[in-house]
């Protein structure tokens, strides 16, 4: 169906009863699938169209390749807009959000498959899912505290929604969870072996489709799911007592302290440490006022202040400064502005929060 350079690959399962299950692959795998707008374009029309075609009964979303379902939006290609200060940026966060938007409230179901790398923007994708699959390789993170950008793509929504503060700390350290975490912390549904692949694309074939759906799918699903091999051991889980008493402080200053002079024998929690001390000041401050504003927000709303707080990301000197140092020239060396976290003001976060734009919201139509 698709042209193999096309930027999402389209084919189609037939199964048993003549009807047809929908298959998008991101075709980007030197890039690890990473986002980008004619990416994201043909995912969101080809969505709606197979919404709307009575005979496809459900949508499988991979990524190409073995290493990574999707590593996140083409930060790069945003970072060119910052710095050009042009609309490449605004109309690129905009579909984005209307794409994750559309997954989350998809009618049919939609089996995402995040094996491998799982960052950013392929979150975006996986969140919203119905039925969402992670594999012994699965890494997931959201590492925008590196890059002076947010966790944005719904992270308002799904990481308010995580057990205690733990949504916080990974938001505020980037740190990379397993497959089992994101289970615990109900970013994923279904723990399966990347190699059953082809089997849930056979059973679903067979499957007679004669009742609801999203239960055909769930039970394909939990009958494989028996069959994989052993989960990892989940991080989260083990040091949640440890996650939460970080977050024991009056102050966010006090959090962010109690979390960078972690000094335990934990590998995982030290890298997150080691990740926030030298992090982006401004975001360690923004994700704080984000999950406090979003706490009671709808979906809807969420995407629209994401929005908002994306395109001021863009507007200010943070973002382009951390996508330089990190994937341009490379120095890992940010010069961040403001430095410190005492620095940063109540009024520059709150600027973050005000639109960019006049007359109506982008996104007024979800």
């Amino acid at each position: 169906m698709s042209d193999q350079n096309a930027p999402v690959l389209f084919s189609y399962q037939a199964t048993s009863n003549g009807n047809k299950i929908g298959i998008a692959e991101l075709n980007a795998p030197k890039a690890l699938n990473s986002l980008n707008y004619d990416m994201a374009q043909a995912l969101f029309e080809q969505l709606q169209a197979w919404q709307a075609d009575d005979s496809v009964v459900c949508v499988l979303l991979r990524g190409s390749g073995d290493k990574g379902f999707c590593a996140g939006g083409d930060v790069v290609q945003l970072h060119n807009s910052a710095v050009n200060n042009d609309s490449r940026g605004q109309a690129f966060f905009t579909l984005e959000y209307q794409l994750d938007y559309l997954i989350h409230v998809y009618p049919k179901p939609i089996v995402c498959w995040g094996h491998g790398i799982v960052m950013g923007g392929g979150l975006g994708l996986l969140s919203g899912a119905s039925h969402r699959v992670v594999t012994e390789k699965t890494r997931l993170a959201m590492p925008e505290v590196t890059i002076g950008l947010y966790p944005d793509v719904g992270g308002s929504w799904f990481l308010n929604k995580m057990p205690g503060d733990v949504g916080l700390f990974l938001a505020l350290t980037g740190a990379s969870i397993n497959a089992a975490d994101t289970l615990f912390v109900g970013l994923a549904d279904y723990y399966l072996n990347h190699a059953q692949w082809s089997s849930v694309l056979a059973r679903l074939a067979k499957s007679s489709w004669e009742y609801d759906h999203h239960q055909v799918v769930t039970e394909v699903l939990l009958a494989l799911q028996t069959d994989a091999t052993e989960k990892p051991q989940s991080q989260v889980r083990a040091n949640f007592d440890c996650i939460q008493a970080f977050f024991a402080a009056a102050t966010q200053e006090q959090i962010v302290e109690n979390i960078v002079s972690y000094a335990g024998e934990d590998e995982w929690l030290s890298r997150a440490a080691a990740t926030l001390k030298s992090g982006c000041p401004t975001t360690v401050k923004l994700v704080f006022a984000q999950l406090q504003a979003s706490l009671h927000m709808s979906l809807k709303e969420v995407f629209q202040m994401e929005l908002i707080l994306s395109c001021n990301c863009l507007k200010y000197d943070n973002f382009a400064e951390g996508v330089r140092a990190l994937l341009i020239d490379k120095d890992k060396n940010p010069q961040f502005s403001p430095a410190t976290l005492d620095a940063v003001t109540d009024e520059f976060i709150l600027a973050h929060f005000d639109a960019p734009w006049s007359g109506e919201h982008p996104l007024a139509g979800l």
